[in-house]
């Protein structure tokens, strides 16, 4: 399970050191997508699996699955962690999405998000104002 945040940088080439806490948890290989909000998803690899048997499930003849499936799987990559604890974002995704070099790494239960700085920090303003009438909501008796 992930949770936390951390504020990290990423480096001339790209690369950004997961979290000691997330990489005990993550294993060797990981997946980058676009996620929601703004934010990259990373997932570990039985999460990630567990996804694209979901995602294999809905129907091509669909308009908006193909949409999805397509933004979706265009966005995906693999990524090995290296010795030293760090991925390297692919330039595609960081131009695509927005992401600058100073980041928040966020733990979501079954992955991690990649947010750029500002962007997070004003998703935080905005999400706090209605934290509570939010949780009323969640999981509520109807």
């Amino acid at each position: 399970m992930f949770f936390g945040r951390y504020e990290h940088s990423l480096d001339d080439k790209n690369r950004l050191v997961i979290p000691s806490k997330m990489r005990s948890e993550a294993g060797e290989t990981l997946y980058l997508m676009k996620g929601y909000d703004g934010a990259l998803a990373l997932y570990k690899e039985s999460d990630f699996n567990r996804l694209m048997e979901e995602v294999s499930a809905y129907s091509f003849q669909k308009k908006n699955n193909r949409d999805y499936i397509r933004v979706q799987m265009s966005s995906t990559y693999d990524l090995e962690i290296d010795k030293l604890g760090r991925i390297t974002i692919p330039t595609a995704l960081i131009s695509r999405y927005g992401i600058g070099r100073d980041v928040y790494i966020i733990g979501v239960v079954d992955h991690i998000e990649i947010w750029d700085k500002e962007k997070y920090l004003a998703y935080e303003k905005e999400s706090d104002a209605t934290f509570e009438s939010v949780a009323e909501k969640i999981g509520a008796d109807e």
